[in-house]
């Protein structure tokens, strides 16, 4: 079965992690940055080896998000992100063909104990399977 493991960030995160403490998160120190990549890493390897890695990246900033629409007439409009009523984004994924959610789930409790500095801010890691068949109704 194939699962998309997120994990979710904000843009104060992002602050955060290139050394400007926000009010939401203290500063990451090149350290803290360095423990958190061998972490995610060392994960990447051990899926590659078993063969449940499909894909995985991590997300530029929320701030360079870009929101598409469509007017009345069918042509496109765009805005720029983030918003203040968006909290949290998605900030990286796994893409995995794993044997069950048992098996996903214990992968994103790997992911949960990612190194990070005292006081950052802690978002679950969500699951979701891949639809590959779609909606049915019968």
């Amino acid at each position: 079965m194939k699962y998309l493991v997120m994990v979710q960030g904000s843009q104060a995160d992002y602050e955060a992690m290139v050394g400007r403490p926000t009010d939401h998160s203290p500063a990451w120190t090149k350290a803290d940055l360095t423990a958190m990549f061998a972490h995610m890493n060392a994960i990447n390897e051990g899926l590659t080896a078993n063969g449940e890695m499909i894909d995985g990246q991590g997300l530029t900033a929320p701030s360079s998000t870009r929101f598409v629409t469509v007017d009345g007439d069918g042509k496109p409009v765009v805005t720029d992100g983030p918003y203040a009523e968006t909290k949290e984004v998605i900030a990286g994924y796994w893409l995995l063909d794993c044997a069950s959610l048992e098996r996903v789930t214990e992968i994103a409790a790997q992911v949960a104990r990612c190194p990070q500095p005292a006081g950052a801010p802690e978002y679950a890691v969500v699951i979701r399977q891949v639809d590959e068949r779609g909606p049915s109704q019968d």
